[in-house]
């Protein structure tokens, strides 16, 4: 009877969540090039980009040469912010920059209570400031993601047409190996599940949320919360930011299969690394609020396939019908984001197993976090409370 209850309980979550839950499993909106002449401002606005940068020797030439490479009608210049690496990061950006104008910047060593990317981008913005005080965005992108030449056109385009105070894209995200291929587009579902896009670009709802891999944010705006310093302290900067910025501004975020991050996940611990530095931070420490997550995300995804494939043994026929229009339900939500990734429409029927790593991933943040060790993330330990790093 439990069994029956529990996946009851699942299938009703499904149907709410397809229903109510602003929409988020359809693979929109999307941004993914420039329009047409007859959506251009006026005049183009100046434009800076910062590339924060720790040790990106793999991906930062791409990235800086895709930013070099921009079709930009109005004034647009780069600085990438070298946070101390020790792998040839800024010879490789000064490089790849070419004749654009490109300049490459050193971060200085990290202050206290400031995390290692927001103490970057502080420092590009000072340098902004001084040079580029005629720029009206500033144009934040990762060291790893490539943009298509017309990206730059098209994120000023949306920005000046909606009076934006922000604008971020999701970029496709790496998912060539087998782990990234069972592990990055369950990420991107379940991100797009706890921040609806739909709720986050509706000025009449306090959810906020940004993809911090391509940024275009309004100077004005950063004034008005403060400047960067605002969230200084904050493991999950581009959350933060979004937070800070729409109470009293306007943010959209949206998916794009213009850019794309050329970072590599070779193997399950990389991509474990990665995620559990932040997840506990993502539920404010809260104990509480682990185990709800906890027990939510087994019954919704992990209960109906275990029902399903264990009913030779428990013969629960009306749990295992439910539970498989469950796990069902679950794969038509997750099928817009396999297909934005080239997966195969059945791909979503493994959702269940990515859960439970995530689970398993967030846990392990929790434990870490206890215990005190902090994280390791390219030679820096970010300590167990807010605000280290």
């Amino acid at each position: 009877m439990i069994w029956t209850v529990l996946a009851a309980i699942a299938l009703a979550a499904w149907i709410g969540l397809l229903c109510v839950r602003g929409g988020f499993w359809r693979a929109e909106p999307r941004l993914d090039g420039a329009p047409g002449a007859a959506s251009a401002p006026e005049t183009w606005p100046g434009v800076a980009a910062i590339v924060p940068a720790r040790d990106e020797a793999e991906t930062v030439g791409e990235a800086v040469r895709s930013l070099a490479e921009q079709d930009y009608p109005g004034r647009f210049s780069v600085v990438v912010v070298d946070d101390e690496s020790s792998d040839g990061t800024a010879r490789i950006a000064r490089n790849a920059g070419g004749d654009a104008d490109v300049a490459v910047i050193r971060s200085g060593p990290l202050a206290r209570g400031w995390t290692g990317k927001v103490w970057a981008l502080s420092g590009g913005l000072a340098h902004v400031a001084t040079e580029r005080p005629d720029a009206r965005y500033v144009w934040l992108s990762d060291a790893d993601v490539v943009h298509p030449p017309d990206m730059l056109r098209a994120l000023v385009c949306e920005a000046e047409g909606r009076s934006l105070d922000l604008l971020s894209l999701m970029v496709l995200l790496r998912a060539e190996s087998f782990w990234e291929r069972l592990l990055i587009p369950p990420f991107v579902f379940f991100f797009r599940k706890l921040f609806p896009f739909a709720w986050v670009n509706d000025p009449g709802r306090r959810i906020a949320a940004a993809a911090g891999g391509c940024v275009l944010l309004r100077r004005s705006a950063l004034e008005r919360i403060g400047g960067i310093g605002a969230i200084r302290d904050a493991l999950i900067d581009d959350i933060a930011l979004a937070r800070a910025v729409k109470p009293g501004g306007t943010i959209r975020l949206a998916l794009t299969a213009g850019s794309l991050s050329v970072r590599r996940y070779g193997s399950l611990g990389e991509i474990w690394t990665t995620v559990a530095r932040s997840a506990f931070d993502l539920l404010g420490y809260s104990a509480l609020a682990l185990v709800g997550t906890v027990v939510a995300m087994t019954i919704v995804y992990l209960v109906p396939p275990l029902l399903v494939l264990s009913w030779p043994f428990h013969g629960d026929l009306a749990g295992s019908v439910l539970g498989a229009s469950a796990w069902i339900a679950m794969a038509l939500a997750a099928y817009p984001t396999g297909r934005l990734y080239g997966l195969p429409p059945w791909a979503g029927l493994a959702l269940p197993v990515a859960a439970a790593l995530y689970i398993a991933m967030t846990v392990d943040s929790a434990r870490c976090h206890w215990t005190g060790g902090g994280r390791a993330w390219k030679s820096r330990v970010y300590a167990s409370e807010r605000g280290g790093g």
